[in-house]
């Protein structure tokens, strides 16, 4: 087995009780502060996992190259915007639901891919990724049924989550554009040395943001700081999953496969949050794992 096919399915299992942990943060602070946990809590992490590459198995540290921050720096804003819109939709319809809009990503992430990186997908991938977005809007429908799909798909739940879909495809696209920048080292090295860039990238960024125009929430953050390492602690170790496989393979892939984290929502949303599931939430999400089973085979 391709060893991107396990760190991202760990990478889409970490992801998803990032997720849960960051919607539980909208109860003490505002959207922006729950997007900068992600980001700003996260930052020590990699940190500690670079010096852990570095120090104990001996990894060197590629020379930073201005396409390397330009392309960081780009999918580090896009992120923030694309997480930013997503945690926003948690307000709006169930955890589960609103989740699955932003999964249009793989099918944007092939377009930006070809566009960015003039990367392809062969047919069968294709199918599989079209699939998948298939499983992903019979789970949106939810409860209005299938002859409403259109209307649910005009929502502005569905405009929203699509646009988030889109800037998380945009940014995954230029994370692996930088780490195939980097000049040399392993690819865990460039994927890490990636990751650390993005992330002080949008821990400045967010920072600053808040010190000038809000910080009643950077107030809020600083009172929530044990909730916030723990969203920190588990996206980081999402985010090295997702930036190793996207060094390792093309974002299309990657992010399609990562679509097996609608199976962990839908368990998170029974079990953990409670949430009523449908039968159209159901066909969506075996449509999902048919999908994945055959972009295995396309890749």
């Amino acid at each position: 087995m391709p060893l991107w096919i396990p760190i991202t399915i760990a990478a889409a299992f970490f992801q998803n009780l990032r997720s849960g942990l960051q919607k539980r943060l909208k109860g003490r602070m505002q959207t922006t502060g729950a997007t900068f946990a992600r980001f700003g809590f996260g930052l020590p992490f990699a940190l500690i996992y670079l010096a852990i590459l570095v120090f104990l198995f001996d990894e060197t540290v590629p020379e930073v190259n201005p396409t390397v921050l330009i392309a960081a720096g780009s999918g580090g804003l896009a992120q923030i915007a694309a997480t930013f819109l997503l945690v926003y939709l948690f307000g709006l319809r169930n955890f589960m639901v609103g989740t699955a809009y932003s999964k249009t990503e793989p099918v944007q992430a092939a377009l930006f891919g070809l566009l960015i990186l003039g990367e392809t997908i062969s047919p069968l991938g294709l199918v599989a990724v079209m699939a998948g977005v298939v499983g992903v809007v019979l789970i949106s429908v939810g409860n209005a049924g299938v002859s409403q799909v259109w209307r649910a798909l005009a929502s502005r739940e569905a405009l929203i989550g699509i646009a988030s879909g889109a800037l998380f495809g945009i940014s995954a696209v230029c994370f692996r554009w930088s780490a195939l920048a980097l000049p040399a080292g392993s690819v865990t090295i460039r994927a890490a040395v990636t990751l650390v860039l993005a992330l002080a990238i949008q821990t400045f960024a967010m920072f600053v943001w808040m010190l000038l125009r809000d910080r009643a929430e950077l107030r809020a953050v600083a009172r929530a700081w044990v909730p916030c390492l723990a969203v920190g602690l588990v996206g980081a170790g999402a985010s090295v999953g997702w930036f190793t496989a996207m060094t390792l393979q093309k974002v299309a892939y990657v992010r399609a496969l990562g679509q097996i984290e609608l199976v962990f929502t839908f368990v998170s949303s029974v079990f953990w949050f409670r949430e009523r599931v449908t039968r159209l939430e159901l066909a969506g999400s075996a449509i999902i794992v048919l999908a994945i089973l055959a972009l295995l085979a396309a890749a």
